[in-house]
């Protein structure tokens, strides 16, 4: 009949569990032991991806040490690659071992984090305070809340920018309505053109910002939002990048936010991948009036290493969140008169997973100050690899790193502009090919690009001169004639 406290589990056994458990653990562990050691990236052999894609639904159940040794076997060996530290590809860590095991005890709990008097509940607004203050973010109880990544944390954060434009937006709508608009860089990550357009202003309501060589022309754009509301439209929205996805670049931040100041527009800054740099003391003016934004994203998932998902959106006045999602009237909202409501009146998850444990853990395993130097040496690292791409005469930087990506691009010589081209697209697919680092690509100023982000704490100046012999090799061997 089985213990009648597993019994009451319904779940599974726990000794079973506690088996597979140890026996998975200690897999993981040889796996990101020996990594640095094995490719960065290897694609899966053709009969366990057809395996893999054909796996018939069981029709009884599975023994959980059966489970392990499948993951331990024919999963965690196939990884995209991010736990090496040759990995500099898109802008992914490798996962922090404090919330690997926080993830754990995640699942575990398995609550979903909306209200009421339990540890997750209270844990996730200790982690999102300590987000805002090591950026240097102002925080009030309730201005903040994790998201599954930038992407839905920018949803939330111009869902308050366009409350406070359009007035009562959930009970009439945008119709008939004159448009909102939005001006955005350039170089602003893809899914703020993505929020705007989901949140019904249109890409038509997108300005552009003028932004060269990253000074902004302030008179210009003053000029522009002038027009604009001559034209009938409401200049609504600017939004800044503290660290573009291409080159890293910090936006002049102040500058930007003088002119909403003065505009009456909702700052938005994205800080998604770059907004840690501000750790870093060599660097740290650069983000000046970051503090001054409306709103502002983060991605504890990238530079910190959270495992996926962790985003963060952080307001400065946390009611422009509660009226753009609360659907609870006044009079029914928990605990009423309390200055902080339940964490669904503030975004657009109802459910929402237990992202504060593994991003507290990981905080607290490092400590800011140990933050600060894993910043500070990225950024450093970026410099070191700018500087062995301008001495090789086949390779040339894009710009000039500011935080941790360095752009550059290839040009062996012979090549017409077409063919460097051609060489640079196929470049970032080569290099990963040869298993000894792994770069991607990207298109900056309309040039086919390599961009290497450099996140992995583990990385040395040994992994960045590999780097760059693995991208000398392969460009060789895409402008070498064919037969």
């Amino acid at each position: 009949m089985g213990d009648p406290a597993t019994r009451g589990l319904g779940t599974g056994d726990p000794d079973e569990f506690r088996r597979a458990g140890h026996a998975l653990v200690d897999a993981v562990a040889d796996h990101l032991a020996t990594l640095p050691a094995r490719p960065v990236w290897q694609p899966l052999p053709d009969d366990l991806r057809a395996e893999l894609l054909s796996l018939p639904l069981p029709s009884g159940p599975t023994d959980l040490g059966l489970l392990a040794v499948t993951m331990a076997s024919d999963v965690l060996p196939y990884a995209m690659g991010n736990g090496h530290p040759a990995f500099f590809g898109w802008v992914n860590p490798p996962p922090s071992l404090a919330g690997v095991l926080a993830s754990l005890a995640a699942a575990a709990m398995n609550p979903s984090v909306v209200s009421g008097d339990h540890a997750d509940v209270h844990l996730e607004r200790s982690a999102v305070r300590w987000l805002a203050e090591l950026v240097g973010y102002p925080h009030a109880p309730g201005a903040g809340l994790l998201t599954s990544g930038a992407s839905a944390a920018t949803i939330v954060c111009l869902a308050g920018a366009r409350g406070r434009a359009a007035g009562d937006v959930r009970g009439s709508g945008l119709a008939g309505s004159p448009p909102l608009l939005c001006y955005v860089p350039s170089e602003a990550h893809s899914c703020v053109p993505r929020a705007i357009e989901l949140l019904g202003l249109g890409s038509a309501s997108i300005r552009p910002v003028p932004l060269a060589g990253g000074r902004l022309d302030s008179e210009q754009l003053r000029a522009a939002i002038a027009a604009d509301r001559t034209a009938g439209g409401i200049p609504a929205v600017l939004v800044g990048s503290a660290g573009t996805v291409n080159t890293g670049a910090i936006d002049p931040l102040e500058d930007l936010a003088d002119v909403a100041a003065d505009e009456g527009l909702w700052f938005h800054v994205d800080g998604a991948y770059g907004a840690f740099g501000v750790l870093d003391p060599a660097i740290a003016a650069r983000y000046r009036g970051m503090e001054r934004a409306d709103s502002l994203t983060l991605d504890p998932h990238k530079w910190l290493g959270v495992p996926v998902d962790a985003g963060c959106a952080l307001v400065r006045r946390a009611d422009d969140l509660r009226e753009a999602f609360s659907t609870v009237p006044p009079y029914l909202r928990q605990d009423a008169g309390a200055d902080v409501g339940t964490f669904a009146e503030y975004g657009l998850e109802q459910t929402r997973p237990f992202r504060a444990l593994k991003t507290w853990a990981t905080i607290a395993a490092r400590g800011r100050d140990g933050i600060v130097d894993q910043v500070a040496r990225a950024n450093a690292l970026a410099r070191e690899l700018a500087a062995l791409i301008e001495r090789e005469p086949s390779l040339e930087l894009a710009a000039a790193p500011e935080t941790s990506i360095v752009a550059f691009r290839a040009r062996p010589p012979g090549c017409t502009p077409d063919e460097l081209e051609a060489v640079n697209r196929a470049l970032p697919e080569a290099v990963q090919a040869r298993g000894r680092a792994f770069v991607t690509g990207t298109v900056y100023e309309g040039r086919e690009t390599v961009r290497a982000c450099i996140l992995h704490p583990g990385t040395t100046e040994a992994d960045l001169a590999t780097l760059v012999a693995e991208v000398l090799a392969a460009a060789a061997g895409l402008a070498a004639p064919r037969p």
